[in-house]
């Protein structure tokens, strides 16, 4: 029999039996209860909304997460797995009478097996983590968020998260070989594991991007790979975003891989080339980011048919990298992006939804207008290789209505993404942000399909819980 979860006045009524249960599962430091103490856990990346949680608690073990799952599913106690807290979408946004399971102090590299090309790693390593712990014998981890310095591995499979180097490696999806999870009830289970495939049902590809709904992720198997011989960065600079995006298009359209292919506009310039001095073309509408790697005469063949190509389009400016500082320099105004835009506004909505490259110029064109229309700027910025946008729509919090204006207008972008071909998340994750947006994508049939998968890892919807699906009745344990 499946424990029915408790109402939320019982949880919240027998708050002090759960919070001195759950100090029982960890040492005195892993839980926090107070007020003032949980405050830096009431929001993720996506600030704009906020919950405190019931409490925080900070295993070291998958044991310890075990006993936890184990005695919250007893309680009906609602569970929240959080990492660093850098999701955009608010996939670890807690609820009033939620426990958030946070796996920042599972941060050990628990096996390197440079033969095989893996690495065993607990879930709260952070994503350059990995790479940091290799790169001296000649490896690296190649999905790159920009939030890497903080985002965690765990976060990562849970969102299924890229970077600016997916366009060539693929996403954390395409660089996962097993997993540790542990289920609602408390069951310690592993996916795959340092081999290249597993029989029966693809559980890790379920599992991953399944943003902490269906079990808590502990440790994590990923491929590590050879560090390339070298690479090369160059910027081609264009007089509008339109011209850009049909340049992107043209490129992929040709066959040419690069190892990265990013996007910038004019305010994204300005604010990341005041922050990078990374030498970004001030005067230019747009601007690509394009990275090959190889040895130094792939390096030449691949920039020089970029070149031609980008050249078609009559570019304000083209430049390449002569240095590794000069390509980290321009790196660095493009990893600080999120951060820079700051400079020019303290509140923005950072959007992520993929399109066709084919209708890039389009799209780019649409949202123009839209912002136009709405009085609200934005500053375009996003992986263009893999047609993965990331509007970051400005807007002054301290104002109901610009806030309402900025939330509708990134539902209309989202709308359009999937108008052109495209789905409601690259990355980012549905969270509470899109979640009432699934049914522009989804059929009502095809959502209650999902949730028949939730149900059968959470009958009682206690994991993760509010997230990802349109907010209606939830369904009754079995």
């Amino acid at each position: 029999m499946i424990a029915q979860p408790a109402p939320k006045r019982d949880v919240m009524a027998r708050r002090d039996i759960i919070v001195a249960g759950l100090g029982r599962l960890v040492p005195e430091t892993g839980l926090i209860a107070d007020p003032i103490r949980l405050k830096p856990y009431e929001t993720d990346g996506l600030s704009a909304y906020r919950q405190t949680p019931m409490a925080v608690i900070l295993p070291e073990t998958t044991e310890q997460v075990a006993a936890i799952m184990a005695f919250c599913h007893r309680e009906g106690v609602r569970v929240v797995p959080r990492g660093a807290g850098t999701s955009l979408s608010g996939g670890a946004l807690p609820m009033e009478d939620s426990v958030v399971l946070g796996l920042m102090r599972m941060n050990r590299i628990l096996e390197i097996d440079y033969a095989d090309r893996c690495a065993v790693v607990q879930a709260g390593v952070t994503n350059i983590g990995i790479t940091q712990a290799v790169q001296a014998e000649g490896f690296f981890y190649a999905p790159d968020p920009s939030s890497q310095l903080a985002c965690m591995i765990g976060g990562n499979v849970n969102m299924n998260s890229g970077g600016a180097h997916c366009l060539r490696y693929g996403v954390t999806a395409n660089n996962l070989l097993g997993l540790r999870i542990v289920t609602v009830e408390g069951d310690i289970i592993d996916i795959g594991g340092a081999h290249l495939d597993a029989a029966g049902y693809d559980w890790l590809g379920l599992l991953t991007g399944s943003e902490g709904q269906l079990a808590v992720v502990t440790e994590v198997t990923v491929r590590i790979l050879r560090s390339p011989e070298g690479a090369r960065a160059m910027l081609a600079a264009f007089s509008a975003n339109e011209i850009a995006g049909a340049c992107v298009d043209a490129i992929i359209g040709s066959g040419i891989i690069p190892v990265a292919l990013e996007f910038m506009d004019r305010p994204a310039i300005h604010a990341c080339e005041a922050f990078a001095h990374a030498g970004y073309p001030l005067d230019a509408e747009a601007m690509l980011i394009i990275e090959v790697e190889g040895s130094v005469a792939e390096q030449d063949y691949m920039l020089d048919r970029i070149r031609d190509i980008c050249n078609r389009f009559d570019p304000v400016s083209l430049r390449v990298s002569q240095s590794a500082e000069e390509s980290l320099a321009i790196w660095k105004g493009r990893k600080g992006a999120f951060g820079a835009v700051g400079r020019i506004s303290p509140d923005y909505l950072c959007m992520d939804g993929t399109i066709p490259t084919s209708r890039l110029a389009e799209v780019l064109g649409r949202i123009g207008a839209m912002s136009a229309a709405c009085g609200l700027q934005v500053a375009n910025i996003f992986h263009a290789g893999d047609g993965n946008l990331h509007p970051l729509i400005m807007f002054d919090a301290n104002d109901p209505t610009s806030f309402h204006k900025a939330e509708t207008f990134g539902a209309d972008i989202l709308r359009l993404c999937v108008e052109v071909g495209g789905c409601l998340t690259g990355e980012h994750g549905v969270g509470v942000e899109k979640r009432d947006l699934m049914g522009v994508q989804f059929t009502d049939i095809e959502l209650d399909q999902q949730r028949r998968v939730k149900s059968a890892f959470d009958p009682g919807w206690l994991l993760n819980p509010s997230k990802v699906f349109p907010l209606k009745p939830e369904p009754a344990a079995a």
